[in-house]
C-alpha cells in the first residue's frame, strides 16, 4: 500500500490532497494523518494564510507504554517520521500520558476552530 501511494504522489504530489477536498466547501477543515512535507506545502499553498498545523508528539517512552514497538522499515519510513524535522508548526499538542495537560491544550485548540465557524 505504502509504495503504491509513493508511486502515485512520483506522478502527482497533490493527488490525494485534492480528493480530500473534492467538491466540497468546509469552514474547517480537520485533516488527521498528514504525513509528508509535500502534503503539508499542498495545503499551504492550495489554502494559504488560513492553513494552520498541529503536530502531535509523544516520546518513546509514553509510546512503548501503549504497546509501539518499534519496526525497521515501517518506523523509519517517511510515512512514518516524514514531518519529524519540520517546524513552524502552529499547534504542537504533548501527549505523553498527562490527561489534564492533554485536555488543557486540546481546549486551546478546540477554542481557535470554534472561533472560525
Amino acid at each position: 500500500m505504502i509504495r503504491w501511494g509513493e508511486e502515485k504522489r512520483q506522478a502527482d504530489v497533490g493527488c490525494f490532497c485534492r480528493k480530500v477536498v473534492e467538491g466540497i466547501s468546509q469552514p474547517v477543515w480537520l485533516v488527521s494523518d498528514t504525513r509528508r512535507v509535500s502534503d503539508v506545502q499542498w495545503f499551504q499553498e492550495a489554502y494559504g494564510a488560513v492553513t494552520r498545523t498541529v503536530r502531535v508528539v509523544a516520546s518513546e517512552q509514553s509510546r512503548r507504554q501503549r504497546g509501539w514497538v518499534f519496526t525497521p522499515g515501517v518506523d523509519d519510513a517517511e510515512s512514518e517520521c516524514g514531518l519529524d524535522h519540520l517546524g513552524g508548526f502552529d499547534w504542537v499538542i504533548e501527549n505523553h500520558g498527562d490527561e489534564q495537560q492533554l485536555q488543557e491544550q486540546l481546549g486551546k485548540l478546540l477554542g481557535f476552530i470554534y472561533s472560525r465557524l
